[in-house]
């Protein structure tokens, strides 16, 4: 995997903690959301941000190989 694809991956990953953690935060101090909403968008943003932290594990997985072969 290129560097470039590597860094790419890593955007990605910042911005979905980004867009995640800020959503879940807004919600969770709403009233106006019931509990189920609640629930439903945090087990969302459980399994997205997991994903995310699969992804960035995979990019720097990627980098130890490639050092590793020079």
């Amino acid at each position: 995997m290129s560097s470039r694809d590597r860094l790419w991956l890593r955007v990605t990953v910042g911005w979905t903690l980004f867009v995640w953690l800020v959503f879940i935060k807004n919600i969770v101090g709403d009233p106006k959301q019931s509990f189920g909403f609640k629930a439903v968008h945090v087990v969302l943003a459980v399994v997205s941000i997991a994903l995310a932290i699969g992804v960035w594990v995979i990019a720097s997985r990627s980098r130890v190989r490639e050092r590793a072969r020079d």
